[in-house]
């Protein structure tokens, strides 16, 4: 296979021009930038070189041939060759977190299924349901940089052992799962996968499932429920998925994102991805940038970028300006909000906004300019949990209704100081409660608005009982 010298930085070869490499708009994020502009903060900006989705805006040819031009399924056999305690050991010193919201360790987790045969499959699944409000960046993956994640899915199945891959993906992304089913087949015909994949003796499957647009089924162990044909409801735990998964055989839940940057990290090596961003946060991570900004984006970028940088280099801003800026949610909508002093300084990874009462999630940020009603902002988000709550769990089905209701008073004012007590008490006594976390992820928002804006929450209050108690306006009269 010869690969073209302009994209051949996959391999961890540098391109002899770096500029020549876009995977960006002009409008998202210059094509180069200055020696100068790169020591404006610790962390970011990325350098073309470093990237590892070459196509995430779909401007190249996203099939096999296109993704072999730019450096994917290149040494695969030789990777697949090497065994699993490499690949193991490879992502273990990467430090590469789970990109789906709980940022588990990926090496570990991958670890726990590379144990000797008991008799029964292994299988590895994708999480592809991806439905929290604001986050898109499995769907980009899939839409325009499939391979990635079917590469993926062969070295990641080989470290763990698996006989397939099930890649589950949202009901809603039909033109992603035309794409990857399409993928897959170009793989297939290519001797990529299936019997003797890569020409490597090693036997492997990938297959699509398509999912309904519920937004339980995101929850590892709702999603098997799923794909073996039963309601999307939770399992409790243990046993866990690792001991008895899909089909009752050892099973790892894994989401798109971590996944597909596995081939490139076991190219380049483990301590090159450990070279991006902080002590337990290392990598490079996409980031989805949506609500009052300039230019709202997915981007790929260095892990523990400034929040504040990210926004104004590649979304161009906040509309008005950063002093325009209200709030931002910084990790999808599960995760509690930050407001504009916060967001100054706060670096976007797991444990800089785990210290400042947040959290990373699925890494994709809502920004609200002064121009959003914050708290009719929150309550929608309340009325989304409410609605996609399963029901299983006493906790969540009533607690999403009352945080409902409650939320919806709230807005208009019709409510009082005791009450904002109230409904932080009744997150409180949601979170940590049931058997998955749809419940925290209601309850955290609401946390977030009382956090921060409680003084907002008691000024309508007040000014909904100042109008309460006006005297009616005199009618005016109208000339016959």
């Amino acid at each position: 296979m010869v690969l073209n010298r302009n994209f051949s930085y996959g391999l961890g070869v540098l391109p002899t021009n770096p500029s020549v490499v876009v995977c960006y708009g002009e409008a998202l994020i210059s094509e180069t930038w200055s020696r100068e502009e790169r020591s404006l903060t610790t962390y970011g900006p990325l350098s073309d070189e470093d990237r590892i989705f070459t196509n995430l805006y779909g401007r190249h040819d996203w099939r096999l041939k296109g993704a072999m031009q730019r450096g994917h399924w290149y040494k695969t056999k030789e990777i697949i060759l090497k065994g699993s305690d490499w690949i193991i050991e490879e992502i273990k010193k990467s430090g590469l977190r789970g990109r789906g919201g709980a940022g588990f360790p990926s090496g570990m987790k991958w670890s726990f299924m590379n144990k000797p045969s008991d008799g029964r499959p292994k299988y590895l699944v994708i999480n592809a349901d991806e439905g929290e409000p604001g986050t898109c960046k499995d769907r980009e993956i899939m839409r325009h940089d499939p391979h990635t994640l079917i590469e993926g899915c062969l070295i990641a199945g080989k470290a763990m052992g698996a006989n397939a891959a099930y890649i589950y993906i949202r009901g809603e992304f039909y033109n992603e799962a035309s794409n990857m089913q399409l993928a897959i087949k170009e793989a297939y015909e290519a001797g990529l996968l299936g019997k003797n994949a890569c020409g490597t003796g090693f036997n492997f499957d990938v297959y699509i499932h398509r999912g309904a647009g519920a937004y339980i089924c995101g929850e590892e162990t709702a999603l098997i429920e799923s794909i073996e044909g039963k309601q999307g409801k939770p399992r409790l735990k243990p046993p866990f998925p690792a001991d008895i998964g899909l089909f009752g055989c050892p099973t790892t839940v894994t989401n798109v994102e971590t996944v597909a940057v596995s081939p490139t990290i076991c190219r380049r090596g483990g301590d090159w991805f450990a070279s991006f961003g902080r002590e337990r946060n290392r990598g490079t991570k996409l980031f989805n940038i949506s609500g009052h900004v300039n230019n709202p984006c997915t981007v790929e970028e260095e892990m523990s970028i400034p929040m504040r940088d990210l926004i104004e280099r590649h979304a161009g801003g906040v509309i008005g300006g950063w002093d325009n800026l209200l709030a931002v949610i910084p990790g999808g909508s599960s995760t509690p909000l930050l407001p504009k002093d916060i967001c100054s300084t706060v670096l976007m990874d797991f444990d800089a906004l785990v210290q400042v009462n947040s959290g990373l999630g699925t890494a994709a940020l809502i920004v609200m300019s002064r121009s959003a009603d914050v708290v009719n902002c929150i309550s929608r988000l309340i009325k989304f949990y409410e609605h996609e709550s399963c029901g299983q769990c006493t906790p969540c089905r009533e607690g999403c209704r009352w945080l409902g209701q409650i939320m919806t008073r709230f807005v208009k004012g019709n409510a009082n100081k005791d009450e904002i007590d109230m409904i932080w008490e009744i997150s409180k006594q949601m979170e940590g409660r049931t058997i998955c976390a749809l419940a925290d992820g209601a309850a955290w928002p609401v946390q977030g608005l009382i956090r921060h804006f409680r003084p907002e929450l008691e000024a309508r209050f007040a000014k909904y009982g100042i109008e309460l108690n006006e005297p009616p306006k005199a009618e005016s009269s109208i000339p016959c």
